[in-house]
């Protein structure tokens, strides 16, 4: 069973959404946080759901 190729984003649109560079986005492909597929030589796409979760909580510190 194939998945529909609506489920998968470039990885220009991984950056938009982001709102970090394409540069980013291969570099967290290579090191494993975003999960990728090569379709052919040159075309990598994206699941639409591996977007999820990405990027961390941020500690919000509260003064008296």
């Amino acid at each position: 069973m194939s998945t529909p190729t609506s489920s998968f984003i470039t990885i220009q649109q991984a950056a938009d959404a982001l709102a970090v560079s394409t540069k980013t986005i291969r570099r967290r492909i290579a090191d494993g946080t975003i999960p990728a597929k090569r379709i052919g030589s040159q075309i990598v796409r994206i699941p639409a759901n591996a977007l999820d979760g990405i990027g961390r909580d941020l500690a919000v510190s509260r003064r008296a």
